[in-house]
């Protein structure tokens, strides 16, 4: 991710960047980001898969920690050094697993298989439970997410369009976060 990208996503409202450890020098891409634009966004470590890479992420300077996967020595970790922790889960019962073993959220994963409908069907049973929908969420189905009960929404490909980045169309990004975030503003 370019400065110019990162500064598009932030002058249109987004103040929680995630980094994923699968890209090119993920901990220095977050270091800088946490030097550029120390508490004005919220940064994170994503892909995350074990206590190792959460503890790397922590000490380049974390916010978060998002996790593809439900791992406990990784979720105590986090915890343990006061960061946010966001583990993946696909079932209601990974769902519960995750928050007993001291997760903040849990990440809903991937959200286009499941819908919203399965966000407001485990809310019944599982209500305290704060969960936040990644992977396919876009301008289109966004809200649904929000209107079933979700705390959160973890938007990739949708926002990070690789197209308007290569073309350098920070302005269309600008409006882009912005429309996510507007669409984003809780349900009454």
């Amino acid at each position: 991710m370019t400065d110019l990208f990162i500064h598009s996503l932030i002058a249109g409202g987004v103040t929680n960047i995630e980094i994923t450890l699968d890209s090119e020098r993920a901990l220095e891409k977050i270091n800088n980001l946490k030097e550029m634009y120390g508490n004005q966004v919220v940064i994170g470590a994503g892909t995350v898969l074990n206590e190792k890479q959460a503890k790397e992420a922590i000490i380049a300077g974390v916010d978060f920690i998002f996790a593809p996967i439900l791992d406990r020595k990784t979720i105590e970790v986090t915890k343990e050094k006061g960061k946010i922790m966001i583990p993946g889960a696909f079932t209601p019962t990974e769902i519960y697993q995750g928050y007993s073993w001291g997760a903040d959220i849990i990440k809903v994963f991937p959200a286009n298989i499941l819908g919203s409908q399965f966000i407001k069907d485990i809310k019944s049973p599982l209500g305290e439970i704060p969960v936040m929908p990644t992977g396919g969420i876009s301008l289109n189905n966004i809200k649904s997410f929000f209107e079933a009960g979700s705390a959160a929404a973890g938007v990739g490909g949708s926002l990070v369009k690789k197209d308007l980045i290569e073309q350098e169309k920070w302005e269309e990004i600008i409006k882009l976060a912005g429309d996510f975030q507007e669409i984003s503003k809780p349900v009454i």
